[in-house]
């Protein structure tokens, strides 16, 4: 399994990869490395039948569930539903929650981690347009 590591940084960013998303198995958490100040994403894999090793909920942060590749099933509460590739699920605080993969192959999927109901801004509130001369080549 690549761990991931980080590419390059500057005084404003970080650029980090975890490598061949097709050959990535295991689970890396991003905050760290990346270092993330407002959120955790952690990409994981999930191999035919296996499912995640335990329910869990949280206290503050709601997180969103983007399938990448595979299918399988998702429960909250009491709530079971089947995931694909391209499936995004929203879980909110203080539910438990889990997901198992039932595909063939393995499935992979990245999870955000963020605290329920900081979001103010986004996209056009937040976003100002800018000019600015390009430096790739």
């Amino acid at each position: 399994m690549e761990t991931i590591r980080k590419v390059n940084e500057g005084e404003k960013f970080t650029h980090a990869t975890v490598g061949d998303l097709s050959a990535f198995a295991g689970k890396q958490f991003v905050k760290d490395c990346a270092g993330t100040t407002g959120c955790e994403i952690s990409f994981s894999t999930l191999n035919p039948g296996e499912a995640a090793p335990f329910f869990h909920s949280h206290k503050q942060n709601e997180e969103v569930y983007l399938i990448l590749r595979g299918s399988g099933d998702f429960q909250v509460d009491d709530t079971a539903f089947p995931i694909a590739e391209g499936s995004i699920v929203r879980v909110a605080t203080h539910c438990n929650r889990s997901l198992r993969c039932t595909s063939a192959g393995s499935m992979l999927y990245l999870c955000i981690q963020v605290k329920e109901g900081s979001l103010d801004q986004c996209t056009l509130n937040d976003g100002i347009i800018t000019q600015q001369e390009v430096a790739w080549k």
